[in-house]
């Protein structure tokens, strides 16, 4: 029975395409949701006084279309699908609904055929659970018992309802759906409003839809061929490896670009049997190789810069290999930029080899054009002649490019992303722009060109971008074999593809209706735009076609791959049946002898450690819930090499002081091993936690002696005086706690008596020497009665040094926070195991030399001063420890934070790490590492230094170098040029010529700082500039005589570049003034070409003054606060404004 729908449940319009004339949704009354196809457009709409086409036969003069003219009927309600599918059969069938008033809630109509599949009308007479007539087209098999298994039929249908006595009164929707045993039916809830059915002329015909209780429903069915086998399809369980035989590649947060590509180049297969390696090899360095970091793993990047970066790195990878030759000869071509001169003999050319081609698709309408705009030739003459060389001097010349040959897989990206000078950003051009199945690239040959061979091409794949700028995603579509049918790889989904899907719905530009024609935007001018366009096209030339898509076979895989995707795969199925059984078992996690002794930290054990790694880590074991303890201690002891009777096992229990120890040992191992560790209350983790204790005492029965908790026949437990204490071991020579094993002893014994049993253990005879003790500490280090499970540690202590610390005796804590890395008792080793710390450090990327300084880790104590943290820095890296500077780290970014300023007391590394206060601002610091600088004088002398950060001009203002100098305090400009001479290693003021500072705003110049002016007087907010000063203003003194130049794009307050000031002279015209402008600037040919000069006045930056090459610039500039402004195109803006990786998100 099918459920109800809410009226918010009904389809979205966009799943539609219905009608002019009405206004209502399709769908399931099982509320089945399907997604739109991206590509389908609705029809335009009418108002709600248009939901019904109005036939009024005794005003109307033309021809009236009636319900009965099936033939034009069918023609009204089922307009083209924008898919195209082939018609497979069309079917018409109409069901008088009579006593429609006493029909019950639910009603089916007639069986009927069509396509070979049963249907039927099925309708809701009063509504399903709204109050509008709901009718909907279902399958006719009745029950899904009766649908064959993974039967579907994609039908176009309407459904119209209409009075059998006046069929020129009539409604319809149309819909599409694909039918499946899951969703057996489609239609509209919302059909018509009940009360607009009755008794109410329908609009201007006098008559009633519903008349006499009776009305027609007919069924309009045009069953359309599923080419793909995936046409609306909502691919709910849908199986790529079934479908299609191919899988997809999972998209692991923004990686469909990634996948697009790598799709492309897995079913390029000769490149695919390149194997270069006899090992595995990971894709982490592949990323790391194209410099990336973790985030950019999570951030959707440019396929066309993957795709170059990743040949980069292949050819790089394979040099000096049998394959070097291989990728360019199937991927590379070369190309010719020349100028050569027309009236004389001279041409000057290069030849370079080329990965992919990037073609405009601006300004061209498909791929053949924008081959032709590539290569069209530019005349060099009047102005801008070519200079031949001193023989033929200024020349007519033709220059461009030309291609002299092309790869076997010819990559061509597609420029659907320019930058819009206008806008002032990067957009998205959604042109139309068509590119071919085959095409002859012979056309763009140089006349010298090997044509031996043809060069025709055919299109093997398109990888298309769908989605704007900000925001996108990419897919690709790919021919695998010479033959067959082409697939859609939209990340982990494969789908069979028909070449419209290729072709037509990838060229962009507006959406067109089957008939060709532009498809309008509902009630809009503008035609509506695809959001996808082709992005990369991939040809593969056709008499390399055999070659390029040679067949793989299992052999073309190496060995280690194969075996590597078994291993993978074993695993996985492991992996997949622990996690069905995982609620069957428990783990557990059991402190062994053999586990404490190597166990060199605090407490018996870290239950966190994988004993695959550490040895010092618990044994885990799986086991089931319902096995029996006495089953649990058997896998114990097999696994340490014991015999069961002689192992028993502790349950470890938290304590409040946060150790984990031995509470009491399990005496009864006949209950399960579920119900023995819900018992143990203090548990709290989700393994059972246990210690294997193994018998030292064994009776002439061959059963276990246990000194405590023993068990009699009668099955009482005896409980004695005696506790168990574990012994560790700190040996001062080798600075190294080592776990020695346990022991029993009475708890009113002294600790003095655990000496003969700890001499024993350590096979150190009956005696000690006279000069040597043993000292013993109990580790909490606190004076406190023994219990079963405390840790004793000792140590011998040999010579002069005696060590008055006993049980339960204090220290103070400068004695601890002492700055030697030696430890010479017990107590310190454990105060620096609970206190230390593992901190990296890395040379700060701005003011150290990360090649020189590799970054390294240190354990330290957190309780250690700064100074005692230089020292150790220092050691490591071999440099004073007073030249040292630390930085904290952005937890955010890993960027350096602010720098660590020494404080006199009580400052430490923990205070440095995880500075106190702040609140949210010091939760974004890392607390595991520094970034460090090498200073070139001690952090003393630093503090009476000021740092200056530079921007040093040569070639005019075109190269910028910047510089952090450093000058004291109190020293004047004077100074700071000196020191920036020295910092730069550039010539000195006697060699090169004067220096002169000056500080810019808003990239506007502010003023020019005097030699005497003070260091300490410098704005911090402002840009300092350096330049050497040109000859011609080396004598000026007159300020007067100056003008500041600024640069700017299209309006003044877009202000941009590097400013200056520049030398008037008075009566000179301005054209001889551009060219000491263009001398000043360092700005050449084409650049200088396009600036556009103005003089702006303060006052009126909106309106700029633009000069002529007879304008005196003396004469025009007379006012002091003047500016000659530079009116060109920022280059740096997209950088700035960070598009200038494009990376676009997923």
């Amino acid at each position: 029975m099918p459920s109800t729908t809410p009226p918010d449940l009904e389809l979205s319009l966009s799943t539609l395409t219905i009608n002019e004339d009405n206004n209502t949704d399709a769908h399931s009354p099982n509320a089945m949701m399907v997604d739109a196809p991206e590509e389908h457009i609705v029809e335009p709409n009418g108002g709600e006084a248009d939901d019904v086409a109005i036939i009024n036969p005794d005003t109307m003069e033309t021809d009236v279309l009636l319900a009965t003219d099936y033939d034009a009927m069918r023609d009204q309600v089922l307009p083209p699908l924008i898919e195209e599918p082939r018609i497979l059969e069309d079917q018409v069938h109409t069901w008088t609904v009579e006593s429609w008033q006493t029909l019950s809630k639910k009603e089916h109509g007639p069986t009927f055929m069509a396509g070979g599949s049963p249907w039927r009308i099925l309708l809701f007479p009063f509504g399903n659970n709204v109050d509008q007539c709901s009718i909907y087209l279902e399958h006719g098999f009745g029950d899904a018992s009766n649908v064959p298994e993974d039967w579907s039929c994609c039908v176009q249908f309407a459904l119209v309802l209409w009075n059998p006595n006046d069929p020129s009164v009539y409604y319809h929707h149309s819909a599409h759906h694909r039918f499946t045993k899951e969703e057996a039916d489609w239609g509209f809830t919302r059909f018509l409003e009940v009360r607009k059915m009755f008794n109410v002329p329908w609009e201007n015909s006098g008559r009633p839809l519903v008349e006499g209780d009776t009305a027609n429903i007919s069924a309009y069915v045009r069953v359309v061929e599923d080419e793909t086998g995936v046409l609306w399809h909502n691919f709910t369980n849908y199986d790529s490896k079934k479908e299609t035989g191919y899988v997809g590649l999972k998209n692991q947060g923004a990686t469909c670009y990634l996948n697009s590509l790598l799709q492309s180049l897995y079913f390029t297969n000769a490149f695919r049997k390149l194997q270069t390696s006899n090992t595995a090899v990971g894709t982490n360095e592949l990323t790391k190789s194209f410099g990336w970091e973790t985030r950019h793993i999570f951030e959707q990047q440019d396929v066309q810069e993957l795709s170059r970066k990743l040949m980069e790195r292949m050819e790089l990878k394979m040099k000096g290999t049998e394959y070097e030759k291989v990728l360019p000869q199937i991927f590379s071509g070369k190309i010719k930029t020349y100028i050569s001169c027309i009236n004389v003999p001279y041409e000057s050319s290069r030849v370079e080899d080329f990965w992919d081609v990037q073609l405009n698709v601006s300004g061209n309408k498909n791929l053949l054009d924008s081959f032709q705009d590539y290569i069209n030739v530019e005349k060099l003459d009047g102005e801008n002649q070519y200079f031949a060389g001193e023989e033929y001097k200024l020349q007519d010349a033709n220059k461009g490019v030309i291609f002299q040959s092309f790869p076997d897989v010819l990559h061509l990206q597609l420029k659907r992303f320019e930058y819009d000078i206008q806008r002032d950003t990067m957009m998205k051009i959604n042109d139309r722009y068509e590119f071919p199945e085959e095409f002859d690239a012979g056309l763009y040959l140089d006349k010298d060109a090997d044509r031996s061979e043809s060069w025709e091409y055919q299109l093997h794949g398109v990888l298309v971008h769908s989605g704007d700028l900000n925001a996108g995603h990419y897919y690709a579509f790919l021919k695998p074999n010479k033959e067959g049918w082409w697939y859609k790889y939209d990340d982990d989904k494969v789908t069979k593809a028909t070449k419209r899907e290729v072709l037509e719905e990838n060229f962009g530009g507006p959406y067109r209706v089957p008939h060709g024609q532009v498809r309008p935007l509902s009630q809009k001018k503008t035609p509506l735009m695809r959001p996808n366009s082709a992005y990369m096209l991939v040809y593969i030339r056709k008499t390399k076609l055999d070659k390029i898509l040679t067949p793989i076979t299992a052999e073309d895989t190496p060995r280690h791959l194969q075996r590597k995707f078994e291993e993978e795969l074993a695993a996985r199925e492991a992996r997949r049946k622990e996690r069905e059984e995982q609620h069957l078992y428990l783990g557990v996690k059991a402190i062994t002898e053999a586990t404490f002794q190597a166990h060199g930290g605090t407490d018996l054990t870290v239950f966190d450690a994988n004993p695959e790694l550490d040895s010092a880590a618990p044994r885990f074991y799986r086991i089931l819930r319902s096995s029996t303890m006495q089953e649990l201690v058997n896998v114990i002891a097999a696994d340490i090499g014991k015999d069961p009777r002689h192992v028993r096992l502790w349950i470890m229990v938290n304590r409040q002081n946060k150790t984990i120890r031995p509470d009491q040992p399990i005496m009864d191992l006949r209950p399960t091993v579920e119900e023995t560790y819900n018992r143990a209350a203090a548990n709290r983790d989700q393994a059972f936690r246990v210690w294997a204790e193994v018998a030292e005492d064994i009776n002439a029965d061959g059963e276990a002696a246990w000194p405590t908790y023993q068990g009699h026949s009668n099955g009482v437990i005896v409980k004695n005086d005696l506790i168990v204490l574990f012994l560790k071991w700190f040996d001062a020579e080798s600075q190294t706690l080592k776990g020695v094993g346990h022991t029993y002893i009475n708890k009113e014994k002294k600790v003095d008596d655990l000496v003969p049993i700890i001499m024993k253990k350590m096979s150190w005879g009956d005696k000690l020497p006279g000069d040597e003790k043993i000292h013993l500490w109990e580790q909490s280090l606190k004076a406190a009665e023994l219990q079963d499970g405390d840790i004793v540690c000792f140590q011998k202590v040999t010579g002069e040094r005696k060590l008055k610390l006993g049980l339960g005796d204090s220290k103070s804590s400068e004695e601890t926070n002492k700055s030697s890395d030696r430890f010479e008792d017990a107590r310190e080793y454990y105060d620096f195991l609970l206190n230390k710390r593992t901190v990296m450090f890395r040379a700060h990327p701005q003011k150290c030399d990360s090649e020189q300084y590799p970054e390294f880790d240190l354990i330290l104590s957190t309780k250690i001063s700064y100074d005692r943290l230089s020292e150790k820095v220092g050691e490591k890296l071999g440099v004073p420890p007073t030249h040292l500077r630390f930085y904290t780290v952005n937890a955010s970014t890993g960027h350096p934070r602010t720098a660590v300023k020494r404080v006199a007391q009580n400052q430490t590394l923990l205070n440095i790490l995880n500075p106190t206060g702040y609140g949210q601002l010091n939760m974004n610091q890392r607390s595991d590492s520094l970034y460090f600088e090498v200073l070139d004088m001690s952090l003393a002398e630093l503090d009476t230094k000021k740092s200056i950060k530079i921007t040093l001009l040569s070639e005019g203002i075109t190269k910028e170098d910047q510089f952090d100098v450093l000058v004291t305090k109190s020293g004047q400009v004077e100074d700071l040029i000196e020191a920036l001479i020295k910092k730069a290693k550039i010539q000195s003021e006697d060699e090169g010529g004067r220096v002169r500072l000056y500080e810019t705003s808003n990239h506007k110049f502010f003023r020019e700082l005097e030699r005497s002016y003070p260091v300490i007087s410098i704005n911090d907010y402002t840009q300092v500039v350096a330049e050497r000063i040109p000859e011609e203003e080396l004598e000026v003194k007159d300020a007067t005589q100056f003008i500041s130049v600024f640069q700017f794009q299209a309006e003044p307050s877009r202000s941009h570049g590097m400013p200056f000031k520049f030398l008037l002279k008075e009566g000179e015209k301005f054209a001889d003034t551009k060219k000491r402008l263009e001398k000043r600037t360092g700005l050449k040919g084409k650049s200088f070409e396009k600036i556009k000069f103005a003089v702006v006045r303060r006052a009126q930056y909106s309106r700029p003054q633009y000069l002529t090459d007879d304008d005196v610039l003396w004469d025009v500039a007379s006012n002091e606060d003047d500016y000659l402004g530079l009116d060109h195109a920022d280059r740096t803006r997209s950088v700035r404004n960070g598009v200038g990786d494009l990376f676009l998100k997923g």
